[in-house]
C-alpha cells in the first residue's frame, strides 16, 4: 500500500519593530505688562481778604468836635440854648427890678450877680467807650476738590507652546516567508 504524498508548508511570521520616544511640550507664559497711570487729585482752596471796617467818627466828635457840619450843629442849638436861658435871666431880674421895694432887691443885688460870663456851648461829644465803631466782614473761603483719577492698563501675554516630536521608527525584522515543500514522489516503474 502506498502512502499519499503530501504537500509541506512551512511560514515564518513577519516581525515589525517599533521604537518610539514621546514627543515633549514646553509651555512658557511670560508675565503680564501692567501700566498705572494716575493723576492726583487737585485742591484749590480760594481765600478772601477780611474787611475790617473801624468807624471813629463819634471819637473825633469827643475828641475835637467832628466834622465841622456836626460842630456847628452843636454850637448852634448851644446858643439857642443859652441865649434862651440868658433871656429868662433877664426876665427874672426885670420881675426883681419891678419889686425894687422889696427888701434885698437892690439894684446892686440883682445886677451885680450878673457879671460872670457865659461858658461857649460844647462843641464837642461826651466820651464814651463805645465811640468807635468796629466791623469786621468775613466770607467762606471758595473750596474746589477735583479727584484723582487712576488708569491701569494689562497687557496679557499669550502663551508661548513648543512641541518638540519624539521619533518613531517602524522597521522589519523579519521578514514572513512561505515555504513549501513538495512530497518526494517516488517513480518505480
Amino acid at each position: 500500500m502506498s502512502s499519499i504524498p503530501m504537500l509541506q508548508i512551512h511560514t515564518t511570521p513577519t516581525v515589525i519593530h517599533m521604537d518610539a520616544d514621546m514627543g515633549k511640550y514646553s509651555i512658557r507664559q511670560p508675565k503680564a505688562e501692567m501700566e498705572l497711570r494716575t493723576t492726583p487729585g487737585k485742591l484749590t482752596v480760594q481765600s478772601h481778604p477780611i474787611d475790617l471796617n473801624v468807624d471813629q467818627s463819634k471819637a473825633f466828635s469827643a475828641y475835637h468836635g467832628g466834622n465841622m457840619f456836626d460842630m456847628n450843629a452843636r454850637i448852634y442849638s448851644g446858643i439857642q440854648q443859652i441865649f434862651l436861658q440868658n433871656m429868662a435871666e433877664r426876665v427874672q431880674q426885670g420881675n426883681e427890678l419891678a419889686a425894687i421895694h422889696k427888701p434885698g432887691n437892690t439894684i446892686a443885688n440883682i445886677v451885680g450877680t450878673n457879671w460872670q460870663a457865659k461858658p461857649f456851648p460844647e462843641t464837642r461829644t461826651p466820651a464814651s467807650s463805645g465811640n468807635v465803631a468796629i466791623r469786621i466782614s468775613t466770607r467762606a473761603p471758595d473750596i474746589r476738590f477735583e479727584a484723582g483719577k487712576s488708569e491701569m492698563n494689562v497687557t496679557v501675554n499669550k502663551p508661548e507652546i513648543e512641541y518638540q516630536r519624539g521619533k518613531l521608527d517602524i522597521y522589519v525584522q523579519q521578514y514572513g516567508s512561505v515555504q513549501y515543500t513538495p512530497p518526494s514522489i517516488d517513480i518505480g516503474l
